[in-house]
């Protein structure tokens, strides 16, 4: 019998239900996932820090809040991928706790999104991508297959629930000679077998819209819904590709025709109560519109549009608009203006000034669960974060 089981076996009949250790696990667990929730925890005495701090409760805490993780801040696409955080202290992770160590292949890298605490990084130089953990610094470097080499990359990376070793890597390209002959490649990489699977492709309809760019898929995160990843689709054809990770099938699903247009904003995102949807601002109005796909009994598919939001009267800091990012688990949207970035909650309608800048560029969302195992100083008020290793 171990001794945390023989005390409390040891206890009285009569103890109080927080001197029972399983108990009190439970309740810890039902702590907000905030950085600082775990840590403050621990200081309350030598016990709690036990119990916080021992790696089969960290996977249980991770595990419960996969799904309503925090949004701790972005990555910037471009620049080195500098890490901004959104939160304010004590929850705040300082920018300098997320950086990838220099490397040459990394000078010219793109990121290309981020799902459950991992990054995932294209290195054009030595055609790899990179799948790296921020918390513990693992980097996995993986050869991209040769037919994705000459296009356009985009990606997505993320893990199956409650597994925290082994993660999925999905690429997708439009590849073709002209406008008229494109197709979207997929390809599924497994960290358990260490191997690409079969590359899947699927024709990419020409659209006589007026616009002589090839499709491709565009360079946005890609969205989680199910079991299927969904990209934006923009040249030639605006639409959705939507690539099926059970059935192992690519697809391509039209978008009202109404949204066509030079210096429309378009990104594809979840939909409010789940399923897939979209934002859409259109050029020369300030209503930015929250689309959502419904399938009937009869599984015919079709677009409603949900909610229209006011975007001037909401914000009143100034005019253009452009979305920069959004973040699937959070409901959050990053948004530039004249007057600097924003970061809007679409429940809520809330907004935040991040900071100013005249710099254009997307950002990649990081969502992540932190608790006991490793430990981070704030940076301004000397506290410590105990983060998710």
């Amino acid at each position: 019998m171990s001794s945390r089981r023989r005390r409390r076996h040891a206890r009285s009949p009569a103890a109080a239900p927080l001197e029972d250790d399983d108990l009190l696990s439970e309740i810890l667990l039902r702590l907000p996932p905030q950085p600082s929730s775990l840590p403050r925890a621990s200081l309350v005495c030598k016990r709690w820090r036990c119990l916080v701090s021992d790696p089969g409760f960290v996977r249980r805490f991770r595990i419960r809040h996969r799904h309503n993780p925090p949004l701790l801040g972005f990555f910037n696409r471009y620049k080195g991928r500098p890490f901004v955080p959104t939160l304010d202290a004590p929850n705040r992770v300082p920018a300098e706790r997320f950086s990838l160590p220099s490397d040459k292949d990394h000078d010219d890298s793109t990121t290309l999104g981020c799902r459950h605490g991992l990054v995932l990084v294209y290195l054009p130089r030595s055609f790899q991508v990179l799948v790296w953990d921020p918390v513990t610094g693992d980097q996995h470097h993986i050869a991209v297959p040769r037919e994705f080499e000459k296009n356009l990359i985009n990606g997505a990376v993320l893990r199956a629930d409650g597994d925290a070793q082994h993660f999925k890597v999905v690429l997708a390209v439009a590849d073709g000679d002209d406008v008229q002959h494109t197709r979207a490649l997929a390809c599924v990489y497994s960290s358990q077998t260490g191997l690409w699977g079969n590359i899947i492709s699927t024709p990419l309809p020409y659209q006589d819209s007026g616009c002589n760019l090839q499709t491709m898929v565009y360079s946005r995160d890609a969205v989680l819904v199910g079991n299927c990843l969904y990209w934006k689709l923009a040249g030639n054809l605006i639409g959705i590709l939507k690539f099926d990770l059970e059935r192992q099938s690519l697809a391509v699903i039209r978008v009202p025709v109404d949204l066509l247009g030079e210096g429309n904003s378009f990104t594809v995102m979840r939909a409010e109560g789940g399923g897939l949807g979209f934002l859409f601002v259109p050029y020369s109005d300030c209503n930015a519109q929250l689309w959502k796909r419904n399938i009937d009994c009869d599984g015919i598919a079709s677009w409603v549009l949900a909610r229209t939001i006011e975007l001037d009267k909401l914000l009143s800091v100034g005019w253009p608009y452009m979305m920069l990012g959004s973040a699937e688990q959070n409901n959050v949207v990053f948004y530039w203006t004249v007057n600097g970035v924003l970061m809007v909650e679409l429940e809520s309608l809330k907004f935040k000034k991040l900071f100013e800048t005249m710099t254009l560029s997307y950002y990649h969302p990081f969502e992540s669960v932190y608790s006991g195992g490793t430990c981070v100083g704030d940076g301004r008020d000397g506290a410590e974060l105990l983060v998710d290793a």
